[in-house]
Order: C-alpha cells, then sequence, then structure tokens
C-alpha cells in the first residue's frame, strides 16, 4: 500500500467532539459516524438495517422520540437537519 491510499487520520479532538454520553453510554450519532466514514448518514442506516445482525443492541440503538426531541431543544442550531426518525446512536465498544 503506498502512501497516497492510506486516509489521513482524524484528530482525537474531533472525534471526542462527536461523543455524547446517552443513557449513560458514550454515544457517537450516525450522522457524525457516517461524516468520519465519508459516508450519507442513510447509507449507513440502510447498512444498519439490511445487517441487523451485526450491530447487537449493545453496540447501538435508536432514541427515543422524546430523548431526540430533548436533545434538539438543548442546540440552538441543529446540524442534523430535519428527520423522519430519531437517529441511531453508537457505542465503541457496546454495553
Amino acid at each position: 500500500m503506498t502512501e497516497e491510499n492510506i486516509a489521513p487520520l482524524v484528530p482525537d479532538e474531533i472525534v471526542m467532539s462527536k461523543i455524547y454520553l446517552i443513557r449513560g453510554h458514550k454515544v457517537m450519532f450516525d450522522n457524525d459516524l457516517a461524516e468520519l466514514y465519508e459516508v450519507e448518514t442513510r447509507v449507513l442506516n440502510q447498512a444498519v438495517n439490511r445487517h441487523e445482525d451485526r450491530f447487537p443492541s449493545d453496540f447501538m440503538f435508536r432514541l427515543h422520540d422524546n430523548e431526540w426531541q430533548n436533545l434538539m431543544s438543548q442546540f440552538v442550531t441543529s446540524s442534523w437537519g430535519v428527520r423522519r426518525k430519531p437517529p441511531f446512536v453508537f457505542t465503541e465498544h457496546g454495553y
């Protein structure tokens, strides 16, 4: 593999800024994870829905409507835009 084929590492500060504490677990939102992997959020969520067996419930979960509404109300401007469903959130190692 040449240096041209190696993706640059994402700085720790950027990764850390995308981690939230929800239900007592450190999680990352689907849109942030998709951004880090350079794919669209819908593509990541399609993969999750098509391969649920690869994403155990202790590794990821969907926020409840009330959790999502509460989080959205805490941010003056939302980078999440309008969503039909609350987002998936992913843990690092499961819980």
